[in-house]
C-alpha cells in the first residue's frame, strides 16, 4: 500500500505530545502512575472507523501500563459484534448502535455489556479532485448508490446533467462495516440496500487510495480518514434539503451535517471489566482522557451533554 495514504503510517504529533504529557503527570489519569502496575491482555475488534481511536488510547495507556497488551482488530462493526457476542473479545468498536439480532445473540451467550459513546463522526463522501463537483444532494447520492443503480448509473452526468461527462468509479466499505450499514440506511432508506458493483474493502485506507488514484472516483468513510488525506481528496458538501453543508467537527456536533453525522461507540463486556483489572484500567483511562485522546487522534470529540452521558454510563459500569 502507498504509505502516503496509510491511516497509521505515522503517529500524529499531537498524540506523541499527549503521550509525553500524560507520562509526565505521573499518574493523574486512571490506570497508571500511582495505581498498581497491571498486566494481561485486552482483545478489541470491530469498526475500522473507531479502531484508530482505540489504538490511540492504547498507545497512551501503554506509557502508563506497558505490561498490558492491547490488540485492536478492524473486522468491521458487524464482525466485531459477532466476536464480542461469542465472548471472544473484551471490547467491541462500533460505528453504529448494536442491533436487535446482535443483542439476542449476546443474551443467548450470557454476554452483558455497557455502551459508551466515545466520539462523533461526520461520515464523509469524497471524490477524486479532478471530478470538480463540490456539493451533492441526498437524492443524488441515492441515485448513485441504490440497488437499482447497479450496472445502470455509470457516468456522473447521469446523476445530474450539470455534472461532468466522466465515468463513475465507486469505492466503499464492505457489508460487515457499520459505516456501510449507516450510509445505506440514511441514504438508500434501508440498511444493507446498495449496489454491489463497486470496489469494497473493510480497510478505509484502501478506499482512500482508490478514490485518490482513480479518475472519476467517489467513496465514503469516516471524517478522520478524510482529514488525514485531504490534500488528495475532495469532501463533498451534502444537501439534504436545506442547502449544502460541509463535513466538519462544528457541523457534526451541531447536527447541521444531516443525515451523515453519527455517534461512535465502544461496547464493554461487563464481566471482563469487573473480573480483569487491565480491562477496567484501560476503559477508565480511555473515558477519563477521552477529549484529549479524541483531539490528539484527530477525531471529533463529544460535546458537554454527550460527555456527561458517557461518564454516567462509565460510573454505572464501575458500580
Amino acid at each position: 500500500m502507498n504509505s502516503s495514504f496509510a491511516r497509521r503510517a505515522a503517529v500524529p504529533a499531537a498524540l506523541v505530545s499527549l503521550t509525553l504529557m500524560l507520562a509526565a503527570c505521573g499518574g493523574d489519569a486512571s490506570g497508571g502512575g500511582d495505581s498498581e502496575a497491571l498486566s494481561g491482555e485486552i482483545a478489541i475488534d470491530g469498526s475500522s472507523t473507531v479502531g484508530p481511536l482505540s489504538e490511540a488510547a492504547q498507545e497512551l495507556y501503554a506509557a502508563e501500563q506497558p505490561d498490558v497488551q492491547v490488540t485492536v482488530g478492524t473486522s468491521g462493526t458487524s464482525g466485531g459484534f459477532e466476536a464480542f457476542c461469542a465472548g471472544d473479545t473484551d471490547i467491541s468498536d462500533a460505528s453504529r448502535p448494536i442491533e436487535d439480532s446482535e443483542i439476542k445473540i449476546c443474551e443467548k451467550n450470557g454476554i452483558e455489556y455497557t455502551e459508551l459513546q466515545v466520539a462523533v463522526d461526520a461520515l464523509t463522501v469524497v471524490t477524486n479532485p479532478d471530478v470538480g463537483v463540490t456539493c451533492i444532494t441526498t437524492d443524488e447520492l441515492k441515485t448513485i448508490w441504490e440497488p437499482a443503480a447497479e450496472g445502470e448509473i455509470t457516468n456522473w452526468n447521469q446523476v445530474n446533467p450539470e455534472f461532468p461527462d466522466l465515468t463513475l468509479n465507486l469505492f466503499g466499505p464492505g457489508t460487515d462495516s457499520g459505516t456501510f450499514d449507516y450510509f445505506t440506511d440514511e441514504i438508500n432508506g434501508e440498511e444493507g440496500a446498495s449496489r454491489s458493483d463497486y470496489e469494497q474493502s473493510e480497510d478505509d485506507n484502501v478506499i482512500v487510495e482508490g478514490v485518490a488514484g482513480t479518475e472519476g472516483a467517489m467513496g465514503y468513510f469516516g471524517y478522520t480518514f478524510y482529514q488525514e488525506n485531504q490534500d488528495s481528496l475532495t469532501a463533498l458538501e451534502i444537501d439534504s434539503g436545506d442547502g449544502c453543508v460541509a463535513p466538519s467537527p462544528e457541523t457534526a456536533q451541531s447536527g447541521e451535517y444531516t443525515p451523515l453525522a453519527r455517534p461512535l461507540f465502544i461496547y464493554v463486556s461487563n464481566s471482563a471489566y469487573s473480573e480483569e483489572p487491565q480491562v477496567a484500567g484501560y476503559v477508565d483511562f480511555y473515558i477519563e482522557n477521552l477529549s484529549e485522546i479524541a483531539e490528539a487522534a484527530q477525531f471529533i470529540p463529544l460535546n458537554e451533554e454527550q460527555t456527561a452521558s458517557t461518564e454516567e454510563a462509565l460510573a454505572s459500569l464501575q458500580g
